[in-house]
């Protein structure tokens, strides 16, 4: 296989890039971080016709290495930010803007709830939702809460103590959010059936399962232990942008009907597919993923 870095300048580039980021010695919020950052992420954003799954194997390491460098990355920068807003008064209601991509995230978790009001029963909203990979600074849940679901109750799942920590006492602040939000410190793949069958929608960060193999077990546990019905939410991403994000595609999605897919086109990185826990008993899934 001809390795596509050697023919395509937008790979060169972001290798370029990758090569310059991995050499940091820390990924904390600095001048030199965000400048790389900045570039690595204005570069990813144009349409681009790659197809990730022909990259040699080369690049195939470049990439998940710069997926797990992002990840980490992005996860300093939400505790930084978040440090600094639960030192503010009213911070959820006055200093949310403060965050460098607050105005992506609400665009976002606009998408994000269009695409699943389509879906749900019109007459309700869902009133207890899971979102699984919050970290320190639970922006969708936040606004989500906020702006889209008043009176529903979001329950924030996250493997590190620390994270959970700094967006409980972000959250605490908030009078409303504080009866709303609960923070749960755990292994999403160590949830019992019993605690997730009572999830009315469940949502899985982007960077939850970094590796396509850990995504299909998360995916696949919560097919096990979801609520036949239950509405299933994903980041993916498509083109230059899945050198940033995991790409969940269908045979990631299996127990799953695929109802809707989007593929944003502008500064929103993150695409979005909803998906319905099956029926047990009814059979096979449709997979309408494009």
């Amino acid at each position: 296989m001809v390795c596509v870095r050697e023919i395509d300048p937008l790979v060169r580039k972001i290798c370029e890039l990758h090569d310059k980021i991995s050499k940091l010695e820390n990924l904390s919020p600095s001048k030199e971080v965000d400048f790389l950052f900045t570039r690595l992420v204005t570069t990813c954003i144009p349409p681009h016709p790659i197809d990730i799954t022909k990259l040699c194997t080369k690049i195939q390491r470049i990439r998940n290495n710069l997926i797990r460098l992002c990840g980490k990355a992005e996860s300093l920068l939400e505790k930084h930010y978040s440090t600094i807003l639960i030192s503010l008064e009213n911070p959820v209601t006055n200093h949310l803007h403060l965050f460098p991509y607050y105005s992506n995230y609400l665009k976002l978790s606009q998408l994000e709830y269009h695409l699943l009001t389509r879906h749900l029963n019109q007459n309700s909203n869902p009133t207890r939702l899971a979102f699984v990979g919050s970290g320190p600074l639970p922006l969708t849940s936040i606004i989500l809460a906020t702006h889209h679901l008043k009176s529903a109750i979001f329950h924030n799942y996250d493997i590190d103590r620390s994270a959970n920590s700094v967006a409980e006492k972000l959250v605490s602040s908030d009078p409303d959010l504080s009866e709303r939000m609960v923070f749960h410190t755990k292994d999403i793949m160590g949830t019992s059936s019993d605690e997730l069958r009572q999830y009315e929608v469940v949502f899985l960060a982007a960077l939850v399962g970094m590796e396509s193999d850990e995504k299909v077990r998360v995916i696949e546990h919560l097919s096990l232990n979801m609520a036949d019905g239950a509405i299933l939410v994903v980041r993916s991403a498509k083109g230059a942008r899945a050198f940033l994000y995991p790409v969940v595609g269908p045979a990631c999605l299996r127990g799953f009907e695929v109802l809707s897919v989007y593929h944003p086109t502008d500064d929103v990185i993150n695409s979005v597919v909803v998906a319905r826990k099956c029926r047990e008993t009814s059979g096979e899934c449709g997979l309408n993923y494009d």
